[in-house]
């Protein structure tokens, strides 16, 4: 019988409290109008970010890929970093979270109907506590990896965090189905992407590779975070393109995201792998200290200006 502690639900969507176009909601009354594009067809975007300890986690590179995405995609211009920063520290009071995981999500809102009205952006933010959102093979230190039985093209969109995710989503219960972490994606080409929320690296005779950009997947931020660290100690590190063969050979796989960090592979497709490979651990190491650094910054900068506006004044400057 295993031992390992339950970890903390979400709250039931009856009590779930959700920041949304300016006001708290709670349960049934986080609505959107049928109107809106972002329920009607899916035309959203959103972040997902951490917040440890009362700090929005990398805030000022989430909020420009969200502002960058928008811009790209034509949509109304979203609520200002500081408008959803505000929201943030009030749904993180209400909901006592400190330490959470926050997605922010912006629609093209309802249609003006052409009449020379402008389209107002629909936004929301939700919170979940952070440990009900972790891998068990975060936890554990090493993730357990299927790969996608379905063959997946990115296509244009690849590269924003659409709201529309519904092949991303049959890849997680790809997951779920086999009691795996993270499920691969794999073009037709059969090159391996990314993972339905993550992306991956590999080491092979000390040199870091993962999956090119021009593939069509997501810019990681902690991806971003990973090749500058890499960069930063001298590794040999870059992009190129990966099969299952290479998997397979690698020295080290491991995975990254903005929830989850850094996390060693320990399983591939049933197969156990070394979860404690040496590049692997010093980046998850380097990379947590590194986050750990940005919040005490903020707290510093915080403390020189406690008592002016939220506990978020800063975030953006992190």
């Amino acid at each position: 019988m295993s031992l390992e502690p339950r970890r903390p639900r979400a709250p039931r969507e009856i009590d779930r409290l959700a920041w949304i176009d300016g006001e708290i909601r709670q349960g049934g009354a986080a609505t959107l109008s049928v109107f809106d594009r972002g329920a009607r067809d899916g035309e959203g975007l959103f972040e997902t970010l951490t917040m440890v300890d009362g700090h929005p986690c990398r805030w000022r590179r989430h909020l420009e890929r969200l502002v960058v995405s928008a811009a790209e995609l034509g949509f109304p211009v979203p609520p200002s970093p500081r408008v959803l920063r505000q929201g943030l520290a009030e749904l993180a009071e209400v909901t006592g979270l400190s330490s959470a995981v926050a997605r922010i999500t912006i629609t093209r809102g309802i249609p003006s109907g052409g009449r020379g009205r402008r389209t107002r952006v629909g936004a929301w933010i939700e919170l979940d506590p952070l440990e009900a959102r972790l891998w068990r093979g975060t936890r554990s230190g090493g993730a357990r990896l299927v790969m996608s039985r379905r063959s997946f093209e990115p296509g244009p969109l690849g590269r924003h965090k659409t709201t529309s995710r519904l092949a991303y989503s049959l890849a997680r219960e790809e997951a779920r189905a086999a009691r795996a972490d993270e499920t691969l994606l794999v073009s037709p080409s059969g090159w391996v992407l990314e993972g339905a929320v993550s992306n991956l690296f590999l080491a092979k005779d000390g040199r870091v590779s993962t999956p090119p950009l021009s593939l069509g997947i997501l810019p990681g931020i902690t991806r971003a975070d990973v090749l500058r660290l890499c960069a930063e100690r001298g590794m040999d590190a870059g992009e190129r393109l990966l099969s299952r063969a290479d998997l397979e050979d690698a020295d080290e796989i491991f995975v990254t995201s903005s929830v989850q960090g850094v996390v060693p592979v320990a399983e591939l497709e049933g197969v156990p792998r070394p979860a404690d490979g040496p590049l692997a651990r010093s980046l998850r190491d380097a990379h947590a200290a590194d986050l750990d650094d940005e919040r005490l910054a903020a707290a510093r900068r915080d403390d020189s200006n406690r008592g002016v506006n939220s506990p978020f004044r800063d975030a953006d400057n992190s």
